[in-house]
């Protein structure tokens, strides 16, 4: 998983696989996901992400 920031956009681009996208889906105003042919998740994209999601900031805990 790639985890990319754009400051100057302020948008978080969240990698899950190295998929061709079909299908792009607006799951809400700020937040997008898209899907490979088989329907799993590609990648999801979080726009005004440090208002909407904290973002730059980024933990990771592996259990």
């Amino acid at each position: 998983m790639k985890v990319r920031y754009f400051r100057d956009t302020d948008t978080a681009l969240l990698e899950f696989a190295e998929s061709t996208v079909e299908e792009t889906l607006e799951i809400s105003e700020s937040v997008y996901i898209d899907l490979d042919r088989a329907g799993n998740l590609v990648s999801m994209t979080i726009e005004h992400a440090s208002r909407v999601a904290q973002l730059p900031v980024v933990s990771l805990e592996t259990i």
